[in-house]
């Protein structure tokens, strides 16, 4: 699997939908409370920019300052226009820097999930290539950023529309793109879920991993 590629593709997908985008819409608030599509946006791209010193700085900045490290790039990049960010996003559609670590899984997942973070509240649903949630599932259970890894514990995950399945014990169906964002930690996922682990789930999910 080049998920590199899947990568790219995921990116440039990602453009073109922005570009449909009305002003309106960049203000709609995201799946992530505190962003909206704009911020998402902006933190989405926020790195690929970044050599080894500016990573440094931002991380820097992030420990010393008001909240996080992803904060900082937010903070800097939602500055960009809605024109701006849809072309840095089309000229690192192959990603650069941190973004492109595990060959590209890390942009990926986070550009999969950050995607419907923006479609959902949009009422603009896609159908997203299989190959793609593979990856992006599997590099959601062992990242350390995401708590995919907790959030599943002891469930069995059954993506009933690609063929995919995790781990053992009470069994948690549905869509593989709502598998990924509630394990993730997005609530509005678990409406599409079901099965006889979904309230432990849930109850993961609510206390935040």
């Amino acid at each position: 699997m080049d998920v590199m590629r899947l990568a790219e593709a995921e990116r440039r997908d990602l453009a073109d939908f922005l570009e449909s985008l009305k002003p309106d819409q960049w203000q709609v608030r995201s799946l992530c409370p505190e962003w909206t599509v704009h911020q998402v946006v902006a933190h989405l791209i926020s790195y690929d920019e970044l050599g080894g010193p500016g990573l440094l700085a931002r991380f820097v900045k992030g420990w010393l300052g008001p909240g996080d490290v992803n904060a900082v790039g937010v903070r800097e990049y939602a500055t960009r226009t809605p024109e701006e960010l849809v072309a840095l996003i089309r000229r690192y559609a192959r990603p650069h820097g941190l973004t492109a670590g595990f060959g590209g899984a890390i942009a990926l997942t986070d550009g999969l999930i950050h995607h419907q973070d923006i479609r959902r509240p949009l009422d603009a649903p896609r159908q997203i290539p299989s190959d793609r949630l593979v990856a992006a599932l599997r590099m959601a259970l062992r990242s350390p950023r995401l708590p995919a890894r907790r959030n599943v514990r002891d469930l069995r995950l059954v993506a009933g529309d690609i063929e995919w399945s995790h781990g053992t014990g009470p069994e948690v169906t549905g869509p593989a793109e709502a598998i990924l964002l509630a394990i993730s930690g997005r609530p509005a996922a678990l409406a599409d879920l079901k099965g006889p682990g979904l309230d432990i789930l849930t109850q993961r999910v609510a206390a935040g991993g």
